[in-house]
């Protein structure tokens, strides 16, 4: 009998209302009116513990508001979500607690998520504190100082600030930080486009290494081919909110079938081998 899936997403949509919209009516002046924009467009997929899902596509085509559905930092209009077989969607009180400790995310911008006013060691032990309220100070200390050490970074940043930090070092801390509860799933969105392309291959190999040593399954969402060829073992293609072609990295990226992905490949010299 085949295994379940880690998480299974069936017709997730949202949409919002954009306020002061212009309407064009026929043989009249313009006027403003309510509208709707479209961010998730009935997204479907499944994804097995240990695969690597990269979610590509341009600005502004419904990847982050994906990636928030899919923590349930906002909540989708329509759709199932079930986290291995539990359903994450309606999950509430003890049973959201549970469930939220073993999805994490790591976010795009490192500066603007994390707390300025807080030292890293607060920052990292933050997410035991919440889930695991026994633990003493020194324990959470512990525990950052350990997950501190497999990003590559040493104990002695505990007590600094992240505006002591370069931007790479910054992503290793939210990664820490994602890491600490020893989620079974971690979405990372545009984990380096902020970072200078050096520094964002460096994250991405670490990110690697740790979905192998931590047995992680790993969505990563990116408006780069070449990012996501680097580490998905399977690919989905987003445009206007929609999946518009979905398969193994290597089948997409070499034989893309859909015209949009046709066309997101032949903007880029050359994809990774």
């Amino acid at each position: 009998m085949a295994a379940e899936p880690l998480l299974e997403v069936r017709d997730l949509r949202k949409t919002y209302m954009l306020a002061g919209k212009l309407v064009h009516r026929a043989g009249g002046d313009p006027t403003q009116s309510a509208g709707v924009s479209v961010g998730v467009d009935g997204v479907s997929f499944s994804l097995d513990g240990g695969e690597t899902l990269g979610i590509v596509g341009e600005s502004g085509c419904g990847k982050t508001t994906l990636a928030r559905m899919l923590l349930r930092l906002i909540e989708p209009d329509s759709g199932e979500m079930r986290f291995r077989g539990q359903d994450w969607r309606s999950a509430s009180g003890a049973e959201l607690r549970a469930l939220r400790r073993r999805i994490q995310m790591v976010f795009q911008d490192p500066i603007a998520s994390l707390n300025p006013r807080m030292r890293v060691g607060s920052i990292i032990g933050e997410p035991l504190a919440i889930h695991e309220p026994q633990l003493s100070r020194a324990d959470r200390s512990t525990r950052a100082a350990q997950m501190l050490a497999a990003v590559g970074l040493g104990a002695e940043v505990l007590e600094r600030f992240p505006h002591e930090f370069s931007g790479g070092q910054r992503q290793r801390i939210g990664i820490a930080r994602a890491l600490i509860l020893r989620p079974e799933l971690v979405v990372a969105d545009e984990p380096v486009s902020a970072l200078d392309v050096s520094v964002g291959a460096q994250i991405l190999d670490l990110l690697d290494r740790l979905r192998r040593e931590l047995s992680l399954t790993l969505i990563l969402i990116s408006h780069s081919l070449p990012v996501v060829a680097q580490l998905a073992t399977r690919v989905s293609v987003m445009q206007a909110g929609k999946f518009v072609e979905s398969g193994a990295a290597d089948q997409v990226l070499r034989a893309p079938q859909h015209p949009y992905t046709q066309a997101l490949i032949a903007a880029v010299p050359e994809i990774p081998a």
